[in-house]
């Protein structure tokens, strides 16, 4: 590894590169994960339980490997992560049986947890270096705009190749898989010739607190809990997660099974989800904007709750309606309100966090949401292979908007600060 220092232009440069070569490639199969092995042969149980094991991954890995990052240095681990991202597209690709996609699930899961964190980490490093308290913030919101519109982007080329299917000897869903196969590769070589980081000093001492971060993350957790039994506010806030994973089993995997039943194959969802996907992140981005105007009007915690039982409603709309039209047209609402709860859900949690504890209470958050999703998804599997997909979509949906009730604590909370605020002062 080089030991020169980028400059912070050069930097910026090279982290907005890197975002749009590890999140394009994902566009190109963000809708297709479950059509590809129902078209091969599996259950709707089997699909969902295969790739909720990525979810069980990350939940186990995302605290221990934080601390590697920081023994070892952001270049290896983020390069340690490229390299089992293209074996789980491999293994994807090539995958016919339910062990084969539980193998790509989960070497997914670990690639989402040893990439979380390092570019950003060394992109603030790179910057600090040269401008010590540099503010990041314009630049991380650069990387957002290019995230979602790398991932809408490939979706709708994704679309595009379903359509052009120019190898019929094959399934139509089989070439953008091949693509982001290839693309893996390019996203590992452009890391590999564009991340440039001084070589870590790794000690016996940083090997050593590398090891002892693993072996905190026990600890972490009953911290954690520990925070949310004496936080009712918190602990109501940690509960939504799990009611808003249920839904997003229903818009993020049920709808693509969904639409493919309506549609007479998985190939003819294939094409279709490629524009439906891209719209989805567009209305998602609106979604967000529009919680930050109706935040000022009604309050974060009114328009949390709004957000959640609306979304779950929508969820529920997408289990009874009865065309692809519909079913898509109801996708978009639902997926627009899943972007307006998001920047409140968290907007709330930093009311309850501190300095001390914050990375915490985002942990905790994140991973009881990981957690919730995976447990749900193969049991509204398996009852829709019992009954329907439809019948498991409005069953998850009503569920989930119980999750609007633990929010009530921040909104009695909110409320009361607002009173507050509004006592005269005594002279």
């Amino acid at each position: 590894m080089t030991s020169q220092v980028l400059s912070p232009t050069a930097a910026r440069r090279v982290f907005l590169t890197l975002t749009v070569t590890r999140w394009f490639p994902i566009g190109l199969v963000f809708g297709m994960m479950t059509l590809l092995p129902l078209e091969r042969g599996l259950s709707v149980t089997q699909a969902v339980t295969a790739f909720s094991l990525s979810g069980w991954v990350v939940f186990a890995l995302e605290l221990p490997t934080s601390g590697f990052t920081d023994a070892f240095g952001r270049k290896p681990v983020y390069v340690v992560a490229a390299l089992v991202q293209i074996g789980a597209a491999v293994v994807l690709l090539l995958a016919h049986t339910f062990w084969m996609f539980a193998l790509g699930a989960v070497l997914m899961g670990v690639f989402r947890a040893l990439d979380s964190g390092p570019l950003e980490a060394w992109f603030v490093d790179t910057v600090h270096a040269s401008e010590p308290g540099a503010d990041v913030d314009r630049s991380l919101a650069a990387q957002g705009t290019l995230l979602g519109a790398g991932i809408a982007t490939g979706a709708l080329v994704s679309g595009g190749l379903v359509w052009w299917h120019p190898f019929t000897e094959s399934s139509a869903l089989v070439l953008p898989f091949a693509v982001y196969t290839a693309l893996t590769a390019v996203h590992l070589a452009v890391v590999l010739v564009l991340l440039r980081e001084p070589a870590p000093h790794v000690d016996s001492t940083r090997a050593r607190r590398a090891v002892q971060s693993a072996k905190e993350a026990p600890v972490v957790v009953r911290e954690g809990l520990a925070m949310l039994r004496r936080n009712r506010i918190l602990r109501g806030l940690v509960m939504v997660e799990v009611f808003w994973s249920i839904a997003m089993v229903v818009f993020e995997t049920f709808q693509p099974i969904r639409l493919a039943e309506l549609l007479g194959s998985e190939d003819r969802a294939g094409a279709v989800m490629g524009p439906v996907a891209s719209a989805g992140w567009a209305v998602f981005a609106l979604g967000s904007a529009l919680a930050g105007a109706t935040s000022r009007r009604i309050g974060v915690a009114r328009t949390a709750i709004l957000a959640r039982a609306l979304n779950g409603l929508g969820a529920m709309a997408m289990g009874l309606v009865a065309g692809p039209v519909a079913l898509v047209a109801a996708y978009l609402v639902t997926y627009g309100l899943h972007g307006t709860g998001g920047p409140m859900h968290g907007a709330l949690l930093h009311r309850e966090a501190t300095a001390t504890n914050r990375a915490t209470v985002l942990s905790m958050n994140s991973m009881m949401a990981f957690a919730a999703y995976s447990l749900t998804a193969p049991l509204l599997g398996l009852l829709a292979d019992r009954t329907s997909n439809q019948v498991a979509m409005v069953t998850a949906g009503a569920v989930s908007i119980l999750g609007a009730l633990c929010y009530l604590p921040a909104r009695r909370h909110e409320r009361a600060s607002r009173l507050r605020a509004q006592e005269p002062v005594a002279a």
